[in-house]
């Protein structure tokens, strides 16, 4: 009884030791850089991308800025309805282009 005592906590030290081992390694593999940027040939260059950047940056959430909130449903009827036009958009689009490419003239023999 004592014998198997002694071989289960070894082979529990070495399942917490590889559990280990692999959180270990999984740690290393996540923070590890994954591209590192070649060196810039001038001095002045990263700032000017910096700021094309930033530009670009606040142009694109420009008009996030402008835009009034979404407002929410004022009822879960009008959510429904909702997905109702829009899915059947949906379908007629997907209804279109499937006549479309099965009806083609082109195709077609005289």
């Amino acid at each position: 009884m004592a014998r198997s005592r002694s071989s289960s906590g070894s082979s529990g030290a070495s399942a917490l030791a590889l559990v280990l081992l692999g959180v270990a390694a999984c740690l290393c593999l996540c923070l590890a850089p994954a591209f590192v940027a070649p060196p810039s040939p001038r001095g002045g260059g990263a700032a000017q991308v910096d700021l094309r950047l930033a530009a670009a940056s606040v142009a694109g959430l420009a008009p996030l800025a402008v835009e009034q909130p979404a407002a929410a449903y004022d009822s879960v009827v009008a959510m429904l309805q909702s997905w109702l036009v829009g899915g059947t958009v949906l379908i007629i689009i997907f209804a279109a282009a499937l006549v479309a490419a099965t009806a083609n003239p082109l195709t077609k023999r005289r």
